[in-house]
């Protein structure tokens, strides 16, 4: 079930909606700088799983090129561990330790820019939109994928990855923004894939979240998708640079086209 979070009532002339999508998020910080470079910044960021991990350090007020290299730096670091329980593969407290390490605002509401952090509510099946509270907890939370991860708990309620419900939330800052741009790192692609259950378990599981973005797709005023990210595996953090690349490079193309053809960014 989708909830309707009630977001503070201010207008923003500018918002970002970030997808999730694992090692894909990278493209995000590429996207997001080529959208610097046109001048677009925003006002307000809506992300989730990998979205959040990239909007927050985008609204920490840090340049996308660095929050690259900072990953890539930790690369012999594991931000995940083995989990003691039978709740998720792995747990994210190295993941949390990471995140307030690296950030210069501890709480949401301490950012430079203000940013929704959108989970899923194991325990009472809804979409959640964080606005406030520490951030490292919130952001791991977003991107704590079932079984892959033990749900994180915060207020004794467990949390999990908030593209369940909406892998690319514009509808959350929708009737807040004159504009949003939407960066969808996790479009529909039939590929190719293997015939063992792991790939069809996991090929399912992303076409239902795929699935979710379909009306968000659509009233956003701007919609990049780069297509060019299916070969990376989820294990290639050492591959940041190069999807951040991608994500610069279809973004690039992407505005210069609509500029070229309409005259302005905005608008279908």
């Amino acid at each position: 079930m989708i909830e309707k979070t009630e977001i503070k009532k201010v207008t923003y002339q500018t918002g970002f909606a970030l997808s999730g999508g694992f090692i894909k998020g990278f493209a995000h910080l590429g996207v997001i700088q080529a959208l610097k470079e046109k001048g677009i910044t925003p006002d307000v960021i809506s992300g989730v799983s990998a979205g959040a991990l990239a909007g927050v350090f985008i609204a920490d007020g840090q340049e996308p090129h660095d929050v690259v290299r900072l990953f890539v730096d930790n690369k012999s670091n594991s931000l995940t561990s083995w989990a003691r329980r039978t709740s998720g593969l792995y747990k994210l407290d190295t993941f949390i330790d990471f995140i307030g390490k690296n950030l210069r605002a501890n709480r949401l509401e301490d950012l430079q820019i203000p940013l929704i952090v959108t989970a899923t509510d194991l325990d009472h099946g809804k979409s959640i939109h964080f606005q406030q509270g520490s951030i490292a907890e919130r952001v791991a939370a977003s991107c704590c994928m079932p079984i892959m991860f033990s749900p994180v708990e915060i207020d004794e309620i467990n949390y999990v990855d908030g593209g369940v419900f909406n892998n690319l939330p514009v509808s959350v800052i929708r009737d807040c923004c004159e504009h949003i741009a939407a960066i969808n790192v996790s479009p529909l692609v039939a590929d190719e894939y293997k015939k063992n259950f792991i790939s069809i378990a996991k090929r399912s599981y992303d076409f239902m979240f795929q699935a979710n973005t379909i009306r968000d797709r659509e009233i956003a005023d701007l919609l990049i998708e780069p297509y060019n990210l299916a070969g990376y595996s989820n294990r290639e953090i050492g591959k940041a640079e190069e999807i951040f690349e991608q994500g610069f490079k279809t973004g690039t193309e992407v505005l210069n086209k609509l500029m070229e053809e309409k005259g302005t960014i905005w608008g279908k």
